[in-house]
């Protein structure tokens, strides 16, 4: 009988949905799961085991013995945030296909998947896709070499998988953000150092740097930075020193820098809610998608992998344009953000597009965008989706088709009943989270819409990640 903290030595014969491998025992004369994140299929690891269960048990890689045959070693620098690098992407689509398929079919309840499926749809490029990265401050590090955990130091990289107070330096190029800005990690963790300030100790609460969260235009070819710290010694640090040595690295690539003081005990969330202050050179950056431009500013959501970003948008645009939609008729665009989708609509339709998010500087880059953009018969309103819905009844059986793009937690099961009551004919669901999607399904087809197709995007090559435009028709079932 396994217990949870032991060792043990496994194979990785398939996958799961969310990242996960499986792996197998015998136990008590029947075989057990064991579900190890981001195990690839051929794989023979060590594994400690995090969780155990009568029927399963979930575990983490600690050493990988023998690497699958279909692997490929990559020459980037392994990160926890690209678990399958070495995995050529002709397998990662395999793997992505078969788990998302899965997940439709058993938590979202419809057999024959494949008779709804549409498009595979890859990124344009597997490599430096993201336009925006995180990176994390601790004074807890681990050395890669030695594969021992050092108190303190000052590290500046990424959290070491499994863990959230441990972080391993970024010394090189990750393959997935900047290639330049990833290799002159290194120059930014050894001038911030010397300014004798510490680097935020997670479990103690206390220290001074804390993230240094960077936004990448692609078209501009430029980087926006936010410095995220303690209000602890302030006094002693010079942002705009700090500002000028990111110019003479990167020259007129260094978009600007904020400053934002977050005193927040928690290690992620809510660091857009501190005080921020521009150092230097723009709050924002500019991008173009599918021929329109947008201001972005630090807290927007905007689509992670812009360039794969225009292909997903492009089946949304000729997924509406599959519908003849009456000129009195309305667009919805629910979890606007900046209002990429909007516009995009409003560009090839003449009927009125209302986009709604609750984060108010995304509506204003929206409203910003779609005047800059010259769009007409677009409105923007910030609101909460559920209440907004609920304060608006005039739009009942105005509505032809609503697009959704929720954040990764999907919908909350009341609003999705408001949007259902909205009595649209289409409903397109754009979603990051395949198994949020599928659990929404199951409340569309019990509500009177119809699942008409499916394809996926390949947004985050290298994750476990992939994002899925469903389409929607209203069946003839009454709405209650």
């Amino acid at each position: 009988m396994i217990k949870k903290g032991e060792i043990v030595k496994l194979e990785i014969i398939d996958y799961a949905f969310v990242g996960k491998g499986i792996s197998k025992l015998i136990v008590d004369g029947r075989d057990y799961i064991i579900f190890i994140q981001h195990g690839i299929k051929g794989q023979i690891v060590n594994a400690k085991i995090t969780k155990r269960k009568p029927n399963y048990a979930e575990g983490i890689i600690i050493d990988i013995l023998e690497h699958s045959t279909l692997e490929v070693i990559s020459t980037f620098q392994p990160i926890s945030g690209a678990p399958y690098i070495n995995l050529p992407i002709v397998e990662q689509k395999k793997m992505k296909t078969q788990v998302t398929k899965e997940v439709f079919q058993k938590i979202g309840k419809i057999e024959k998947i494949d008779n709804y499926f549409d498009q595979w749809i890859p990124s344009p490029t597997n490599h430096h896709y993201r336009n925006k990265m995180e990176y994390s401050f601790s004074s807890i590090g681990y050395d890669l070499e030695k594969k021992i955990v050092l108190d303190d130091v000052f590290t500046l990289g990424f959290k070491r998988k499994g863990t959230w107070w441990i972080v391993e330096n970024l010394d090189a190029d990750s393959g997935l953000f900047d290639k330049e800005l990833d290799s002159k990690l290194i120059l930014i963790r050894k001038y911030l150092f010397k300014t004798g300030l510490p680097a935020w100790h997670p479990p103690k609460k206390e220290g001074f740097f804390r993230h240094l969260v960077v936004r990448k235009s692609f078209s501009e070819n430029n980087l926006l930075f936010n410095l995220v710290t303690s209000s602890n010694s302030t006094n002693k640090f010079n942002p705009l020193e700090f500002g000028n040595h990111l110019k003479e690295l990167l020259g007129k690539r260094m978009a600007g820098l904020i400053h934002t003081i977050n005193d927040n005990v928690a290690d992620r969330e809510k660091l857009d809610k501190g005080s921020s202050k521009l150092i230097i050179g723009n709050p924002t950056i500019s991008e173009t998608i599918n021929g329109l431009n947008f201001e972005i500013s630090m807290q927007s959501f905007f689509q992670t992998n812009p360039l794969c970003a225009e292909k997903l948008y492009q089946k949304v645009i000729d997924y509406l344009l599959e519908n003849e939609i009456p000129n009195d008729q309305i667009i919805l665009d629910l979890f606007c953000g900046t209002g990429t989708i909007s516009q995009l609509i409003a560009r090839h339709t003449n009927n009125k597009v209302i986009g709604v998010d609750i984060v108010n500087s995304a509506i204003e880059n929206a409203n910003e965008n779609a005047q800059k953009n010259k769009l007409l018969g677009l409105k923007f309103i910030c609101a909460d989706v559920g209440k907004f819905l609920l304060n608006n009844p005039e739009y009942q059986n105005k509505i032809h088709t609503i697009v959704i793009d929720p954040p990764r937690a999907g919908i909350a099961p009341k609003t999705l009943r408001k949007v259902i009551r909205l009595n649209a004919k289409i409903i397109i669901y754009v979603s990051c989270n395949p198994a949020t999607q599928a659990r929404d399904l199951v409340t569309l087809n019990e509500m009177g819409y119809d699942l008409d197709k499916f394809s996926l995007v390949d947004q985050f090559p290298h994750t476990s990640h992939i994002e899925s435009i469903m389409v929607f028709r209203k069946s003839s079932v009454e709405v209650i």
